[in-house]
């Protein structure tokens, strides 16, 4: 068997360790102490097919049978739902175009989301098929394949440096790891991952995206409330918990770090969210920020290095790393072990890393 290593302990590095635990040697590696503690952690958890770019999009799709099937399954009902405020009628006939989402009356949207304030929402749309997805199991599930087939997933495991010679060696804070390959799934920071192996880094910008958590508005039950957007995603919010979760839709460049929500971005987005409903905000009981990495043209990066043998792109979901994790490991995997791609040739191009060339 060969020996593979994989630096990156989100979403990404997971699944894609599951899928070639049983053809190789996998260790995964994650600088924290736990799995999933930066974007993927953090992440609003939402399976949504239609949304992103088309690559992005086949992925999601290719992923829906894994999500519903798999250890049980890993969704349950949600809906997404979009408001339109005043003279926002052409982007919120965009958002519907894209999303795929059927308008419905605003007596409608009441029912399912009794805080719209009718005052600002002049229309809304909505559908069915958006999910909550089990993110913690998820995550949790793969790394168990990993070591169900005698990989190793080490936490709390700083990479320190990486060379070549006949094998990739990767030094870490808690000794030295020898493979073939290298898969970097290190999110905000694979450019970084790549200066250590001496290939060149592709481009790939880490953007904040904040989050509050409001107790549930008015006092009401939030659990069977869709995901809601401002058109143009200028903010959304989503039940969690008995409680909401309000984002501003921030993306703001920021270095690889472990991120903080900005005070002032969040209270402009908060106020984006608070006009278009009837409770005010009064209380905020958390916040946090994680980053969303994409490539310089925003699609996943999914495939070998074209500089350097044996190191593996598994690169810049963007915020689509769960909704995308299924298909993309499997891609992944695929062209590791020399398979047919399952997805088709022209999302298989998109997402190679020989469109940087």
């Amino acid at each position: 068997m060969s020996d593979i290593v994989i630096i990156g302990g989100g979403i990404a590095g997971t699944s894609i360790g599951a899928r070639l635990a049983t053809h190789a040697h996998v260790t995964l590696i994650e600088a924290e102490s736990s799995l999933g503690y930066h974007a993927s952690g953090r992440s609003a958890a939402l399976y949504e097919s239609n949304y992103g770019l088309p690559s992005t999009v086949a992925l999601s799709k290719a992923s829906g049978d894994y999500f519903r099937e798999a250890n049980g399954g890993y969704l349950s009902p949600r809906g997404l739902m979009i408001l339109c405020g005043q003279d926002e009628d052409s982007a919120f006939e965009a958002d519907m175009a894209t999303l795929k989402l059927d308008e419905i009356t605003l007596d409608e949207a009441r029912d399912k989301l009794p805080i719209l304030n009718p005052d600002a929402v002049t229309r809304a749309a909505w559908h069915a098929s958006a999910w909550d997805i089990d993110t913690d199991r998820m995550i949790q599930d793969f790394a168990r394949e990993i070591r169900t087939h005698g990989g190793a997933v080490e936490t709390g495991t700083r990479v320190t440096g990486i060379t070549r010679t006949d094998r990739w060696e990767v030094m870490t804070n808690k000794g030295a790891f020898a493979a073939d390959l290298i898969v970097n799934a290190a999110g905000a920071w694979v450019d970084e991952v790549a200066h250590m192996a001496d290939v060149a880094p592709l481009g790939f910008t880490p953007c904040r995206r904040s989050m509050a958590r409001l107790p549930a508005p008015g006092g009401n039950d939030p659990s069977q409330w869709p995901m809601f957007f401002g058109v143009g995603e200028a903010w959304y919010a989503k039940p969690d918990a008995g409680a909401l979760l309000v984002s501003p839709a921030d993306e703001d460049l920021v270095a690889p770090q472990d991120a903080w929500a900005d005070d002032m971005v969040l209270a402009e987005g908060l106020a984006r969210y608070e006009a278009m409903v009837t409770e005010p905000v009064t209380r905020v009981t958390s916040n946090w920020a994680g980053l969303r990495t994409f490539s310089p043209d925003r699609a996943l990066t999914i495939g070998f290095a074209t500089d350097a043998p044996g190191f593996f792109w598994h690169a810049g979901q963007g915020g689509y790393g769960f909704q995308t994790a299924p298909a993309a490991s499997k891609l992944g995997a695929d062209l590791i072990l020399g398979r047919t791609p399952a997805i088709d040739t022209a999302t298989v191009t998109a997402l190679s890393p020989e469109r940087f060339a």
